[in-house]
């Protein structure tokens, strides 16, 4: 009995030696919770608000039909009280002011807790555009970032290093067991950088190396997923040596892709294997003793609240990892118990990439007025024109450009947001047409559609030296009349 008690008190102990890098967490996170919610500021009434793709009100009609009075519990959003546009767009402004509050110090418990809960209802009122890994993966962050505040326990930095570990390993897990041979056989860097969902221009030089080269760096991709991982339980050095591996291969990954914001959440996450003492050698030095107005605080009420989300998050996201490991299903009232627990944004599985498309189907919606002129919807961050530089947006991300990728391989819900979306262009939905580029009808619908799909390359040095062309693209027909894309 005297070990537990010894055990539970070293447990809810101050993690004294993480002040600063929690410090740096809580800036970090602020900004990267200002990014995601100025992203959706011009997006979320034209994904699911009144005239939207998925409009919210018919999900929570539905969910309000089926289950009555417990519905809350199976879409956990404050837009039960309001779903008009205006409540929608109102969270994401809100969102932004919260998360300057944050960045600045100001009310820090109560703007995380505002925070993740302004983007647990919006991932929730999202539907499937915000059903990522990315978006879990910081609501996950955001919540346990609620225990730093007045100094980080031992048992909330092995939830930061629970997390972590989950993210990069159930990744590489992911991409084995997925039995891609691209992955299996080295060979999936050969197509990642052309065929990703918004590439921009570093990833066509990306594409431009060697095979040997980009074989070189599936194989390391592999090692950093399935075997550093386990570092971050080990001793000091090792922690630091799966920080700075971990964090190289993020900024590589930003220097070639558009992935929003995960690839800094991931960073930050890195934090918690650096202790204050490394963190004070490469931080800039007025931050050195930041620390010092970090004191930790310890208090019965956080530690049994943090005690609670770790026993929450752990029963959760422990059965998933197995499964995803063994394969064994863990049987139907864990899993049951796992998901109402996940629609809280707590104990995710995450598998980034699983599996690697080897061709590139993009689809362009044109409308006609009269049978035989047509005109293009662009999207904005397509490829689109062959001689336009594909552009470097992170930390931002398209919802709609970025659900346009799934299309192609004809399964939901990728097709049904597809049908749903040529349905409100036929209406003329000012809200979706602002998602476009450019309306060339002008808010007047055609009478028309057809989607026409081609298959896009990037060019060579060669070609694209004579051509300026940073893209090739090859005519498949009249979708869906084409080949579904496989993976």
């Amino acid at each position: 009995m005297k070990r537990i008690v010894d055990w539970l008190a070293a447990v809810f102990q101050n993690a004294a030696e993480y002040r600063l890098a929690s410090w740096w967490f809580l800036r970090i996170l602020a900004l990267i919770y200002f990014a995601a919610f100025l992203s959706l500021t011009g997006q979320i009434t034209g994904l699911v608000g009144k005239e939207g793709i998925l409009p919210l009100d018919l999900l929570l009609a539905n969910a309000s039909s089926r289950f009555g009075g417990s519905a809350w519990l199976h879409l956990p959003t404050l837009f039960w009280l309001d779903h008009s546009d205006r409540a929608l767009a109102a969270a994401t402004w809100l969102g932004c002011g919260f998360s300057v509050a944050l960045f600045f110090g100001m009310l820090p418990r109560l703007s995380l807790f505002v925070l993740f809960t302004l983007y647990l209802s919006l991932t929730t009122a999202g539907q499937i555009f915000l059903n990522f890994q990315w978006d879990y993966l910081l609501l996950e962050a955001g919540f346990l970032a609620i225990f730093l505040v007045g100094g980080p326990s031992r048992l909330t930095v092995l939830m930061f290093h629970w997390l972590l570990f989950r993210l990069r390993f159930m990744s590489g897990v992911g991409k084995l067991t997925s039995g891609d041979p691209s992955w299996s056989g080295l060979t999936a860097l050969n197509y990642y950088f052309e065929t990703q969902p918004l590439p921009h221009v570093g990833s066509w030089y990306a594409h431009q190396l060697p095979s040997w080269l980009l074989q070189a760096g599936t194989a390391l991709t592999l090692f950093s997923e399935l075997i550093v991982p386990f570092f971050i339980f080990l001793p000091r050095k090792w922690r630091l040596f799966a920080a700075a591996l971990t964090i190289c291969m993020q900024l590589l990954i930003i220097a070639t892709s558009n992935h929003n914001f995960i690839n800094l959440l991931t960073i930050a996450l890195c934090l918690f294997l650096l202790d204050d003492d490394c963190i004070k050698r490469i931080a800039p030095g007025r931050s050195r003793d930041i620390y010092k107005r970090f004191e930790p605080t310890p208090r019965r009420m956080k530690n049994l609240l943090s005690a609670a989300a770790a026993v929450l998050i752990f029963s959760s996201s422990l059965p998933l990892l197995l499964n995803s490991m063994t394969g064994i299903d863990p049987g139907a009232m864990i899993t049951q118990w796992s998901d109402r627990v996940r629609r809280f944004g707590l104990g995710n599985a995450y598998h980034v990439f699983p599996t690697m498309q080897t061709e590139r189907i993009e689809l362009t919606i044109e409308g006609s007025k009269d049978g035989s002129s047509w005109q293009a919807y662009a999207l904005p961050w397509q490829p689109g024109a062959l001689d336009r530089k594909p552009a470097f947006i992170v930390p931002h991300q398209p919802r709609l450009d970025w659900m346009m990728w799934f299309v192609p391989t004809q399964r939901p819900p990728g097709t049904y947001v597809f049908d749903r979306l040529i349905s409100r262009l036929a209406q003329g939905s000012p809200e979706v047409s602002l998602l476009f580029e450019t309306d060339p009808f002008g808010g007047n619908p055609p009478i028309y559609f057809r989607v026409l799909a081609y298959r896009y390359r990037f060019t060579n040095a060669a070609e694209r030296a004579a051509s300026g062309n940073w893209w090739h693209r090859e005519y498949l027909g009249l979708f869906p009349w084409i080949a579904p894309r496989e993976p």
